[in-house]
């Protein structure tokens, strides 16, 4: 399969397993996990919170390039990248055009918020500091773009959601123009 990938969804929303699980059923593959760019900083990182601050903006849009660019360069070297991380509200299109490699199949997994709240609970990680559930699960339902196919994963497995993403690619093709 020659395509791109880009699975996002709120913390806690399966991104990471998903992503994960997918790649490995594709033949030649690479899973780019965006939020590894973030932590690559040592010093002056200034994380996401609710007043939307300019340089966290700024840092974030730097995270969104550098995973765009290892996803292209993964393309380009033959291999389907599924490319992963928080991408709410308009940024979801700004991140699709990041990435110049097509075709591009955008998934966005939306789970129902109680049953985020649960998976946060359950597990050893903490997606959210500053931010709520409800916060972030408002901001992907209402201010995010309807772009490629969002899935209603509350009852579903990781492995029954790769499914349904394999099964149902098509809806999942985005024509973006890729930005400059």
């Amino acid at each position: 399969m020659s395509a791109v990938f880009l699975i996002t969804g709120i913390s806690a929303a399966g991104k990471s397993t998903v992503a994960q699980e997918l790649a490995e059923r594709l033949p030649r593959s690479a899973h780019v996990r965006g939020d590894l760019f973030r932590r690559m900083v040592v010093s002056g990182g200034v994380g996401m919170t609710p007043d939307l601050d300019e340089e966290a903006r700024r840092q974030l849009r730097l995270r969104y390039r550098l995973a765009a660019a290892a996803t292209d360069i993964y393309f380009q070297e033959g291999f389907t990248p599924v490319v992963q991380d928080v991408v709410l509200g308009a940024d979801l299109e700004l991140f699709a055009g990041l990435i110049r490699s097509r075709p591009l199949h955008v998934v966005v997994l939306a789970p129902d918020a109680a049953v985020v709240e649960r998976r946060e609970a359950e597990r050893a990680k903490t997606g959210y500091g500053v931010w709520t559930v409800a916060q972030l699960d408002e901001a992907l339902r209402r201010d995010t773009p309807r772009l490629g196919l969002w899935l209603d994963t509350s009852s579903q497995t990781p492995a029954e959601t790769v499914d349904e993403i394999l099964a149902r690619a098509a809806e999942s093709v985005v024509h973006v123009d890729p930005t400059a």
